[in-house]
């Protein structure tokens, strides 16, 4: 903590702080609060209980009430297929489940992706179908989990309160429509195309990440199926639920007083990239809750994990290969805890069930474009679909260093798309707990293995959001056994002020908190045209293309490629079409706008979306010479339509 106070004040933090992101957060406790208190005073509610029942009800408002219904079916559904491969004495089974569940579903659904079978009636039948045939082992599974969260809750009333406000604080980022540039440009896709035409259409041709691993997309993809609708905040809101119950599931296991249990907790639910990734469709949120569930199932004294241990760790890599590589040392842990119980005869099998449910889009991948991992080393593999090279993002190499972790906690903007205090401060503020962790010979190992899969992701490229998964597994681990090292009350105020310092930087995670979107989000809950208008006016022209065009959308400024809910229609020159951006490169260098003319009748483009600020004078000469005409606009933002001579419509 000395160390943190010294780091704040050499780096002038106070400089840098969203003051009035803050007092949003503290309004929005204070409103919560509230109406928890109505609850609490009228139907005699504990707080804790009051406040989940706040969040939800606010979720359901900014959300879409049947995307949370959407979501609730999804996890059910996960749940009942999840029982079957979880160990019944594992503690927080439900959670653990649920999440098994969902790997399996998002696994087997991977292989399915492009075939027209997405409707939402089917997948409702078949996940009511798994409800029904489970309704008992469900009945029990939440009789259990009522009483647990009961008993958890009487021990420590007002932390258990504390902890929900706080996740229910990171929940307002699931209130967001899509704003991201990785969604608008790939993760839409998948979702929308199954909403449309009920199957997948991958083109690396246009889009190089087409095949990159897709279980996150897919999981999105059901959900918005089964709501018609985006379905992507009440997805992330699942998530939220299941890694806080992976948590506790942890924290019991490993014998954590209660104190030490919700402090698990709290420094998760304050960790500031949270309401980052809750806020898009990014795979580090849900690789967080597989790889708190894989601990989970790895530390609890719970025969037949196997299973559910294959799944789990299939299921990372069906998410991302980082998140696949990054838990090697927790599947290490595994086999040196477990080394005189390993079940030899079925490793075999569980194998086979990993490479089942972890390989669909790298082996779809191989088969359509000769690289399974495309475009990531490319120079080995030479898809023709991207440059013979290594694909590498120049911006996060700031290097390895001993104080790597000081400067992502003070010099945050080298190492990830925020403002420096955006990953908090608790790297720093509990190097004290990660050596007193390493001296108790019970939890060394375990420690070493979380801080190396935190480390591990930072190695090839130091990009901060693809360590949050080990950070977060370390954040829950470094409280267990700071009680009896610190006494419960040194141990209580110093999680205390990491959360409040936390929580105060927040909205430095990422530019969505960072500006207003929240704001006009509280302010119209059923109308997102504010949001969009402000911040991605590209949603609202689209919206705007005459019902029926089936026209190819170029958008032409490369840091604004936001055509993924084209659903195949898309056309972008950034580096997610390399020819295609090496063409307008080209174009723009010939300032009469011949090469814009050829450019766009040999794409066969339709309609562009242009910039007013960027758009080059070669490509205003270039629509000056096909005839093109600007139909619509909003902000700097235009929608051009190239006259039917000069395109041909293209099919979804």
């Amino acid at each position: 903590m000395v160390a943190t106070a010294v780091g704040f004040i050499l780096h002038e933090m106070w400089r840098v702080l969203p003051a009035e992101r803050f007092a949003l957060s503290l309004l929005l406790a204070l409103l919560g609060s509230a109406l928890a208190w109505l609850m609490k005073r009228f139907l005699g509610w504990s707080w804790a209980s009051a406040l989940i029942i706040v969040w939800a009800a606010a979720l359901a408002l900014y959300a879409g009430p049947l995307q949370v219904l959407a979501a609730c079916g999804l996890g059910l559904g996960a749940l009942s297929v999840g029982l079957w491969l979880t160990p019944a004495a594992l503690p927080m089974r439900a959670a653990i489940a649920a999440i098994v569940g969902l790997m399996v579903i998002a696994g087997l659904s991977g292989w399915a992706v492009t075939l027209p079978i997405h409707r939402g009636w089917l997948w409702w039948i078949v996940l009511l179908a798994s409800i029904a045939a489970q309704r008992h082992a469900l009945l029990d599974a939440g009789r259990e989990a009522l009483h647990g969260w009961r008993d958890a809750i009487a021990t420590s009333p007002r932390a258990a309160a504390g902890c929900v406000m706080l996740l229910g604080l990171a929940s307002t980022a699931c209130w967001l429509p899509p704003l991201q540039m990785d969604d608008l440009t790939y993760h839409l896709g998948l979702p929308t195309q199954w909403l449309l035409h009920a199957r997948y259409a991958p083109a690396p041709e246009y889009q190089v990440w087409s095949y990159a691993p897709w279980a996150g997309d897919v999981l999105h993809g059901i959900a918005s199926v089964l709501s018609r609708r985006e379905a992507h905040g009440a997805v992330n809101a699942l998530w939220l639920l299941l890694a806080a119950g992976a948590i506790r599931s942890i924290a019991t296991s490993l014998r954590a007083s209660a104190t030490e249990c919700w402090a698990s907790l709290a420094l998760f639910a304050s960790l500031p990239p949270l309401v980052w990734l809750a806020a898009g469709m990014q795979t580090e949120l849900a690789g967080t809750a597989v790889t708190l569930a894989l601990a989970a199932v790895i530390v609890a004294d719970a025969p037949g994990r196997l299973w559910a241990g294959a799944v789990l760790l299939a299921g990372l890599f069906a998410l991302k290969l980082a998140h696949g590589m990054a838990a090697m040392p927790l599947l290490v842990y595994a086999a040196w805890r477990h080394r005189t119980e390993l079940p030899w005869k079925r490793l075999a099998p569980a194998f086979v069930v990993f490479a089942m449910l972890a390989s669909s889009s790298y082996a779809q991948s191989w088969f359509t474009t000769g690289n399974p991992l495309l475009p990531l080393f490319n120079d080995t593999f030479r898809s023709p679909f991207f440059p013979s090279e290594q694909f590498s993002d120049r911006r996060w190499h700031a290097g390895i260093g001993p104080d790597l972790l000081w400067r992502m906690t003070f010099d945050t903007d080298r190492y990830v798309e925020g403002w420096d205090g955006g990953l908090g401060f608790a790297l720093i503020a509990l190097v004290g707990m990660w050596c007193l962790r390493l001296l108790r010979p019970g939890h060394r190992a375990l420690m070493l293995a979380a801080t190396a899969t935190l480390l591990l992701p930072l190695l090839p490229m130091q990009y901060a959001r693809y360590a949050f998964p080990g950070i977060a597994l370390c954040m829950v681990l470094l409280p267990i056994g700071g009680e009896s090292g610190l006494g419960k009350r040194t141990l209580s105020w110093l999680v205390i002020a990491i959360c409040l310092l936390n929580l105060a930087y927040q909205a430095n995670a990422s530019w969505l908190h960072h500006s207003a979107a929240l704001k006009r989000t509280i302010r119209s809950p059923f109308d997102d045209t504010g949001v969009l208008q402000a911040y991605l006016p590209e949603r609202l022209l689209l919206r705007r293309l005459p019902a029926g065009d089936t026209g190819a959308v170029l958008a032409v400024d490369p840091a604004r490629g936001f055509v993924a809910e084209l659903t195949g229609r898309g056309r972008t020159v950034s580096l997610h079409d390399p020819s295609l951006a090496q063409s307008a490169r080209d174009a723009d260098r010939d300032a009469g706008g011949g090469a814009w003319v050829a450019l766009l009748a040999r794409e066969r483009i339709g309609w562009l979306l242009v910039n007013a600020e960027t758009a080059s004078p070669a490509l205003r000469a270039g629509l000056g010479r096909i005839g093109a005409t600007r139909t619509d606009s909003v902000d700097r933002i235009e929608l051009w339509r190239m006259p039917a001579s000069s395109s041909a419509d293209t099919g979804p």
